[in-house]
């Protein structure tokens, strides 16, 4: 079975701080989980076109459910709205661990499925002033 690893996790949780630096303390969490599913769709659906990215988030969704049942609602149609109101429904701290392990999750099926260049590639587009300082996994 895939498994997010400690990088992929702590790639997670920077991308969601650096989202959520912008929110307010009484926003919900899931206002960064939103942005950062949003702009990893619009650099990703030109690679594995819409249907792709939304089949890699069900699969993310799926590997991290053991981990918080709620992700498991989630459906290929909704996208994030559908992940915004299931993350919404949980507490603020479950709400974040929530989305850590989703895109955790998806970072790992990224870099099997496009390898390590392409998703940092990825990331830089989405993100091109924020500094990667996570290590990195190898596969095996």
């Amino acid at each position: 079975m895939i498994k997010a690893g400690p990088a992929q996790l702590e790639r997670a949780r920077r991308l969601l701080a650096h989202e959520g630096a912008a929110d307010r303390a009484d926003e919900p969490a899931t206002t960064a989980a939103s942005r950062v599913y949003d702009k990893l769709h619009t650099q990703m659906a030109p690679l594995v076109g819409d249907s792709g990215v939304q089949m890699l988030f069900m699969r993310s969704a799926a590997l991290a459910k053991g981990e918080f049942a709620r992700l498991a609602e989630l459906s290929t149609i909704e996208g994030s709205t559908q992940l915004r109101e299931s993350l919404h429904a949980q507490k603020r701290a479950v709400t974040t661990e929530s989305a850590v392990a989703l895109f955790g999750h998806l970072f790992s099926l990224m870099n099997i499925f496009i390898g390590e260049r392409l998703t940092s590639q990825v990331l830089r587009g989405a993100w091109p002033a924020f500094e990667e300082a996570a290590p990195r996994e190898k596969h095996k």
